[in-house]
């Protein structure tokens, strides 16, 4: 008897051996209909899975990301497929899932285009169709050998080589292909049926440049033409909405010839720049904290210290000193350290909130730079918080609802990932165990849903991250709380107990925004460019109709300034109408218009961005309309 425990908790039992698949059209056909994959006590399977001995079952529909991994994951072999029947002489390297659909990369002498690409959708909608069952062998290493070098698939060949003697590997056959793979897969071709390709760009196998250059197919699939249709309009809206163009647009920042992966803010970014981090501030200081500045460059022996130097040494720039090496910060926590131990503690200073809006510098490979999104340099909004060990729950829920009021200001909605232990760290098994604990039982008591995330936390602990949807559903990761027992003791950063003798903090490393830079390129595409009028770098142009306004325009501007609002007069010999749609294109959430009525009534005529005409108004009944919206911080989205 094999008993099978489901996610609810029921157990069905069977009296032999079945499949996934047969599991699923025991519960319902429905679910069966609807499921493409599982999870065998943690580990993700094909639905052709045999069960053999008792178990966790969980299944998997295409919404689950397990799901879309393994759906997507047959979608590149049904791609490597049908390039094979268009190009026989194409050879297969990798085609793995990555966030947003798949991959495959290929060696092809024909330079692929997008009439070539539609040819390949094409061809991939009819193995669809072909309901092509996909099917799961094994082989000793030799003989994977064996058959990679018969096929001249040399990328393969390379890919076997390094595994180990003795060992088993996969392969999935579906009509007249078979590709060297780990799985799991769907079943058959069929559920496939939603698919494009979206470009085509190349790529160095193995991401170095001393390799091949080979030709990466991106594509996305879905089960319903519908979701395809939705995914690829959202395709089009974040291009419109691309925050490097709107940055150009706006004169909101450019990126240098001479500084690849330095922005350059202008002017108008940096009020909005400045905007932020008024209210990062303010925030901040109601809650609490105070804030710091650390030095940008600090010597090798610190680092050392801190693990930096022999885990992140390759994204680190270093430079000498009277004949010492030393690194530009990469993160702040170091320096936060050095605050701590500046001056003795007293177990009742805690908690000790530091905040930082510190500069640091990484090294990113010039291929992964993109706008604001990736840079080299930027500003991060950290704060360390040390703290007793019985305050760690309570801290952490301060954070999550600091971090939760920071976001709801932006219209935003998120999820949480809590991320374990990875492969590469330091500390203790009891340590990590006491972190991980500490910030699963926060959430726990906060009731908010998270996502597990094995083996994706920090080298020196584990961590909460916040994944923001903006308004046309993308998601990006911003916020992270991270629970840190290895620090405190590296540093050997110590406090007086109540008992007079000396005993170890417990460290939290936290963020809201994450990079400054970035945020701002989120929000640029959140907003398309059409800021609230509290960000707006730009909150009031005053159109003055001809030149003889302009002193009235001077007045008016003059008022606006002195009340904190940021504004400007357009006084060029050009059309009202013209200036209103220049307005219009800068996205200024007011417009005022004076001419010969405004300046003989002291009035102004009023036009918004998000409301229309709002007619001829007092200056001061304006001002107040104004300030209360900066004052609330209202929120406005608009498509």
């Amino acid at each position: 008897m094999i008993k099978v425990t489901l996610k609810d908790g029921s157990v069905r039992e069977f009296d032999e051996e079945i499949s996934v698949l047969d599991i699923a059209k025991s519960i319902s056909e429905g679910l069966a209909r609807a499921v493409v994959a599982a999870s065998i006590d943690g580990k993700v399977v094909g639905l052709n899975h045999i069960v053999k001995e008792d178990c966790e079952l969980n299944l998997f529909k295409f919404d689950d990301a397990e799901g879309k991994d393994v759906f997507r994951h047959t979608s590149a072999h049904i791609l490597a497929q049908a390039i094979k029947r268009l190009y026989p002489e194409a050879k297969f390297a990798i085609g793995p899932t990555v966030d947003n659909g798949f991959y495959y990369d290929i060696d092809l002498e024909h330079r692929l285009t997008s009439e070539d690409l539609e040819k390949l959708e094409k061809e991939m909608k009819k193995i669809a169709k072909e309901d092509l069952p996909v099917e799961r062998y094994e082989l000793p290493r030799e003989e994977a050998l064996a058959w990679a070098k018969e096929n001249d698939e040399i990328y393969k060949v390379e890919l076997i080589e390094e595994l180990p003697e003795g060992e088993i590997i996969s392969f999935y056959k579906q009509g007249d292909f078979t590709d060297l793979c780990r799985g799991p897969h769907l079943p058959s071709t069929k559920k496939v049926k939603a698919v494009k390709l979206l470009s085509v760009a190349g790529a160095y196998w193995r991401g170095d440049e001393k390799n091949k250059m080979l030709q990466r197919i991106y594509g996305i699939t879905f089960e319903k033409n519908k979701d395809l249709e939705e995914y690829l309009h959202m395709l089009e809206e974040a291009k419109k909405r691309d925050h490097r163009k709107l940055g150009k647009e706006l004169d909101l920042f450019f990126i240098p010839e001479e500084g690849p992966g330095f922005p350059l803010f202008l002017p108008k970014g940096m009020e909005l720049k400045n905007e932020l981090l008024k209210f990062w501030r303010e925030i901040h200081r109601e809650d609490g904290y105070v804030e710091i500045e650390t030095p940008i460059i600090l010597n090798q022996k610190l680092w050392e210290t801190s693990g930096h130097w022999y885990n992140y040494k390759e994204n680190m720039y270093t430079v000498n000193i009277d004949d010492e090496l030393f690194a530009i910060k990469p993160m702040n926590c170091p320096g936060s350290l050095i605050y701590y131990n500046s001056k003795p503690h007293s177990y009742k200073e805690f908690p000790i909130k530091a905040a930082e809006l510190g500069r640091v510098h990484r090294h990113e490979l010039s291929g992964a730079l993109h706008g604001l999104m990736r840079v080299r340099a930027f500003t991060q909004d950290d704060a360390h918080i040390f703290m007793l060990q019985e305050q760690i729950k309570d801290q952490i829920k301060g954070v999550v609802d600091l971090i939760d009021r920071v976001y709801k200001t932006f219209g935003f909605e998120y999820h949480l990932e809590l991320s374990t232990r990875p492969e590469k760290s330091m500390g203790s098994d009891e340590d990590w165990e006491a972190a991980e604990n500490g910030l699963r039982e926060a959430l726990e008591e906060l009731n908010l849903p998270y996502i597990l995330n094995e083996g994706d936390g920090a080298f020196y602990g584990p961590k909460i991250d916040f994944h923001l949807r903006d308004c046309i559903g993308r998601t990006w990761q911003c916020g992270t709380i991270q629970l840190d027992m290895q620090l405190p003791q590296r540093f050997d950063i110590t406090y007086v107990g109540q008992d007079g003798e000396k005993h170890r903090p417990v460290m939290i490393h936290r963020v809201a925004f994450g990079s400054i830079e970035r945020f701002i390129g989120i929000l640029i595409e959140h907003y398309a460019g059409k800021f609230p009028v509290w960000l707006a770098p730009t909150q009031v142009r005053i159109l003055p109709i001809s030149d003889k306004y302009n002193d009235y325009a001077n007045e008016v501007k003059k008022v606006l300034f002195q009340k904190g609002i940021r504004v400007e007069i357009d006084d060029r010999a050009e059309k009202t109408g013209f200036k209103i749609r220049e307005a219009q294109l800068q996205k200024i959430p007011y417009m005022i218009v004076v001419g010969e009525k405004e300046a003989g009534e002291n009035k102004v005529s009023v036009r918004s961005r998000d409301k229309g005409e709002l007619g001829s108004l007092e200056l001061n009944e304006f001002i107040d309309i104004i300030s209360k919206e900066v004052e609330e911080r209202v929120n406005v989205i608009q498509a």
